[in-house]
């Protein structure tokens, strides 16, 4: 039997959190969570998930910040993340950072359908 995926979820909202964690965990995933970006930016280290979903306005270290700290770092450059926002024109705050964008924008209200596309198409879940 496979080992399920390991999936970390960053968001400062804690209805989001519980939201995304209920429904990845449901479809067979491993989830573990942070509310902040030095916390997310820890736990990748320490877990190295096999995705990332990551909100761009968090107090303290924004999410653009955490994408940022993700690919500069060699061990964890390779991890996909799913930017999940409700911050409209999200694309063009990466676009200026020198560093590779996320593997996929997913816009709040979520759509799970769409979040369920990305997953299938960024880490193998067999």
């Amino acid at each position: 039997m496979a080992k399920p995926k390991k999936i970390l979820v960053v968001d400062d909202e804690p209805d989001m959190v519980v939201y995304l964690s209920t429904f990845l965990s449901d479809e067979g995933f491993d989830v573990t969570t942070a509310y902040d970006g030095p916390h997310a930016l820890d736990l990748a280290k320490a877990e190295r998930p096999d995705l990332i979903t990551l909100d761009i306005t968090m107090p303290g270290m924004s999410g653009i910040e955490v994408l940022t700290a993700l690919r500069r770092d060699p061990d964890l450059t390779s991890i996909p993340v799913i930017i999940i926002t409700g911050v409209t024109g999200f694309r063009e705050l990466t676009d200026h950072r020198g560093v590779r964008p996320p593997e996929e924008f997913l816009c709040k209200p979520l759509d799970l359908t769409a979040l369920t596309l990305a997953l299938g198409r960024l880490i193998q879940t067999a």
